[in-house]
């Protein structure tokens, strides 16, 4: 079994969590967004869309992120021979899609300064303008995904838009901060899947140094999240490359690299 992710991505983030917590063996690949590897012809022809993660289990390629760990379970279900596995009842299915609803990438680049964000955005038209030119069979899979980044451009000028997308995250989180006075976890006493969707909305917010607005205002969310930070899966996943100085580690080297590679298309 392969995964091609990496760490920056939400719905990676979420199937790796899911893979840590069943304890599934996989092949990961790293597919970095920001450097234009999801363009790359070999991962275009496997997923048009350059979205990640796609998880890849001999012929069966899943882009689904609900889908990718709903068949997880089954797996983790089959090698276990059913003992002690469950699979994800109606509510923490009904949980994990209205997490899923919410998109993060209008929220997120809002939230990157736009030198940064203007930067990476060209870079990446040149490489699917490039990519047009020495694919020609994927000429229109890759026009489509160019028109896609203009627009998320002006789609970034559009107030509300944000806005909306804000309004949208708020609702969630409310609606998470209510749950949690019921419970420990986010349907019902036992770690599920739905908080598998979640951990990576949380961080994502305090990876945006926005923790004391979005969390640290919602007690029963503040104290879910100090809960969650002690699993190993956490730790693994995103620990590693966002808790403390290591967040400024992985951003650092990521910019370095889109520099460099921009300077030397100019050659």
């Amino acid at each position: 079994m392969q995964l091609y992710h990496h760490p920056y991505s939400l719905d990676s983030q979420k199937v790796r969590l899911a893979l840590e917590e069943k304890g599934i063996d996989y092949t990961s690949y790293h597919v970095n967004p920001v450097t234009g590897k999801n363009m790359d012809s070999s991962f275009f022809r496997m997923n048009p869309s350059g979205k990640l993660p796609v998880f890849k289990n001999g012929a069966h390629i899943i882009f689904n992120t609900i889908e990718i760990i709903q068949y997880l379970e089954r797996i983790a279900a089959v090698s276990s021979g059913g003992d002690n596995i469950s699979f994800s009842g109606r509510e923490v299915v009904a949980w994990m899609q209205k997490i899923q609803e919410w998109n993060p990438k209008f929220f997120t680049l809002s939230h990157i300064p736009d030198k940064y964000r203007f930067y990476v955005s060209k870079f990446i038209r040149q490489v699917l303008i490039a990519r047009m030119a020495e694919c020609p069979d994927l000429a229109g899979a890759y026009h489509h995904k160019l028109r896609e980044a203009y627009e998320t451009e002006e789609k970034l000028k559009n107030k509300n838009v944000l806005q909306g997308n804000r309004e949208h995250l708020i609702r969630l989180l409310d609606e998470v901060e209510t749950q949690l006075n019921e419970a420990q976890y986010l349907a019902g006493e036992e770690f599920s899947m739905a908080d598998v969707m979640l951990i990576p909305v949380l961080a994502r917010l305090v990876l945006l140094d926005l923790k004391d607005e979005y969390i640290n205002s919602r007690p029963n969310i503040a104290e879910y999240w100090v809960l969650v930070q002690q699993r190993p899966s956490y730790k693994k996943v995103i620990g590693r490359y966002f808790d403390g100085w290591r967040r400024y580690k992985t951003l650092v080297k990521t910019w370095c690299f889109v520099r460099i590679r921009s300077v030397l298309r100019r050659y």
